[in-house]
């Protein structure tokens, strides 16, 4: 009788070249990614010694013009802006939504308080007005 003195062959598969190319590119799209909170809209915010910084809000109302305010990324105006807020409000409890009003800094006190006026008739009483803190001089 012969006997068979082969050894099988053993396989074996290397992940390390796998690993490190993912890991690279983990990194790269890491480096590369860029995360925007709200419209790429510059403003010059007022400003204020008292301010404090606060969460990320529920509601975020940026007011350029009375043409160009921005209902989170939803450009639309003074008069659409209502009809928008009663749409995001339905359904839920208008008094548990916070919201935060950006305002450029030379816009019209009439228009700010307009706004205002647009969000407490839909219910929306916590409202946060956002400022850049002063540099105080000594």
């Amino acid at each position: 009788m012969a006997r068979d003195h082969r050894i099988p062959p053993k396989i074996n598969f290397d992940l390390t070249p796998l690993i490190d190319i993912v890991l690279q590119l983990v990194i790269f799209f890491m480096i590369t990614t860029t995360f925007r909170t709200a419209p790429g809209i510059s403003l010059q915010l007022p400003g204020s010694k008292t301010a404090q910084s606060i969460a990320t809000p529920e509601l975020r109302v940026i007011v350029v013009s009375a043409n160009e305010i921005y209902l989170d990324k939803t450009k639309t105006n003074l008069a659409g802006l209502e009809s928008l807020l009663r749409k995001r409000v339905s359904g839920s409890s208008a008094s548990q939504i916070r919201a935060v009003l950006e305002g450029q800094s030379g816009a019209e006190y009439q228009l700010i308080i307009s706004v205002l006026d647009a969000l407490r008739m839909n219910g929306i009483e916590n409202v946060g007005l956002i400022t850049r803190k002063e540099k105080v001089v000594q």
